[in-house]
């Protein structure tokens, strides 16, 4: 054991598994990040749109006082211990999104897609907002109960109980339960690990034993102890890395509308590609536009309405408003001013640095050193509560595929912490290519059921509303 945890036998061991997971992972990801998956994700938001009538702009206000609104009244859980209140829900599910997905995720849209792919971010995330609000109120309308007396649901439910399709509903659980070492792992340690070595010189391993172990104790206490620490994480973590931003873009004002005209520039950009292909430069931005945009804000992946379905909330459409507020703050606000600070900077051409390297060389920038440790703070905070939302989605994930399983939770909760030390020290590149892998295999049969199931979701809809003008 001793021998184990040296540094050079551990970077050995993680590197030799890496290298086998990277050719497979390309073919496949290529697939699922085509046209068709990009017309099918943007496709459902629009036609929900349509069909709710774009509640995204027509009720953005009656969404902002039921939810905003609403965080300075006290929420409490009844006497049942399992229980979990609206805003703990909400602050889980936003662990999730509101991770490096928001930081590192868009510095690597930059680089990789051009100050473009932030324009189609927003689209995505427009589109997105009626895609979560939607899988949300089917996740608590079709929830059950477990034996512990929890509230359980999630696209593997209505799947099952709305769609009949209890196959599909399978499938998605065991992808869930894998996509989880990806997205809410992997790409979130190594972000930890790459914001504290490069800020304080701390060694990559010795961040993933010690992440490992704090991952441990929280994720082994099971659902009351995720939501209770990402109920006291999120807003503070929220609201430090905004004012970050915002006193970072003061500094650098004279710069911002010059970012903004690029974003809108380069978002259609019709160059070519080496090979001659007109419309290339779009292309590239659309897809890692995009594919961020699902990685920061996971509309449509379903895996958000599995903390909403938790909560004791009665009405689904009151939960799935907290699904819409969710996406404009990650996307539109949080990843914007992550964005713009990149921009402002300059730091995004040519350079060498990605991820959380450039987001933190971005800061620091404008505010050396109390730049960069503001970032490093804000994505330490971020990624550990993403990893711990993330837990309780694949530990749902095996609930539903080995039902009144002990032993199967545990198993796969021990396996969630050793994962943390391998994406310390993974290929950045690799890590995030597993994720928009795992994104697009899970998200297709959500899709399939949110459109399935659209009519209940008018159905509801119109009902609430109804109640509301009486």
């Amino acid at each position: 054991m001793e021998n184990f945890l040296k540094p050079n036998i551990v970077e050995q061991t993680i590197e030799a598994f890496l290298k086998q997971l990277s050719v497979v992972n390309q073919v496949i990801n290529d697939f699922i990040w085509g046209p068709i998956m990009l017309v099918l994700l943007i496709g459902t938001g629009v036609y929900l749109s349509l069909r709710l009538g774009f509640p995204q702009f027509r009720q953005f206000a009656y969404v902002m006082k039921r939810t905003v609104g609403t965080l300075l009244k006290k929420q409490t859980a009844t006497n049942n211990a399992n229980e979990v209140t609206p805003f703990q829900a909400v602050a889980t599910a936003m662990a999730s999104t509101v991770g490096t997905g928001s930081i590192t995720g868009i510095a690597t849209a930059i680089v990789s897609g051009g100050p473009g792919a932030i324009f189609w971010m927003w689209i995505s995330a427009l589109v997105g907002m009626v895609t979560k609000y939607a899988e949300i109120i089917l996740a608590v309308h079709f929830r059950r109960q477990n034996e512990a007396g929890q509230n359980i649901g999630g696209p593997m439910y209505y799947l099952e109980y709305g769609l009949h399709a209890k196959w599909l509903a399978v499938i998605f659980s065991f992808l869930t339960a894998i996509a989880c070492f990806g997205i809410g792992n992997m790409t979130q340690a190594h972000s930890i690990a790459t914001a504290l070595d490069t800020t304080f010189h701390v060694n990559r391993t010795v961040t993933g034993i010690i992440l490992m172990i704090v991952v441990g104790a929280v994720i082994l206490g099971g659902i009351r102890r995720i939501v209770v620490v990402n109920e006291k994480i999120v807003p503070f973590m929220a609201v430090f890395y905004v004012t970050c931003a915002v006193i970072t873009l003061i500094a650098n004002y004279r710069a911002v509308p010059n970012a903004l005209a690029l974003i809108f520039r380069e978002a259609f950009n019709f160059q070519a590609a080496a090979g001659g292909t007109l419309g290339y430069g779009i292309m590239l931005a659309m897809r890692y536009g995009f594919a961020r945009g699902v990685f920061s804000n996971e509309a449509g992946l379903g895996s958000a309405p599995i903390a909403h379905a938790a909560s004791n909330t009665k009405d689904p459409v009151e939960q799935g408003l907290w699904g819409m507020f969710e996406v404009f703050f990650t996307s539109i606000v949080i990843c914007t001013l992550s964005a713009l600070v990149i921009l402002t900077s300059g730091l995004w051409q040519g350079t060498t640095l990605e991820g959380a390297e450039l987001s933190i060389a971005a800061f620091n920038q404008s505010l050396p050193f109390i730049g960069g440790i503001g970032v490093t703070i804000a994505t330490v905070l971020f990624a550990t509560s993403t990893i711990f939302g993330w837990a309780y989605y694949g530990e749902k994930s095996i609930e539903y595929l080995f039902p009144n399983s002990k032993t199967a939770i545990l198993i796969y909760r021990m396996i969630y912490v050793l994962v943390v030390i391998i994406g310390s020290k993974g290929s950045l590149t690799l890590i995030w290519d597993i994720s928009d892998t795992m994104n697009g295999m899970m998200a297709i049969p959500n899709l399939i059921g949110i459109l399935g199931l659209s009519g209940v979701v008018i159905k509801l809809t119109k009902e609430h509303f109804a109640t509301i003008k009486k």
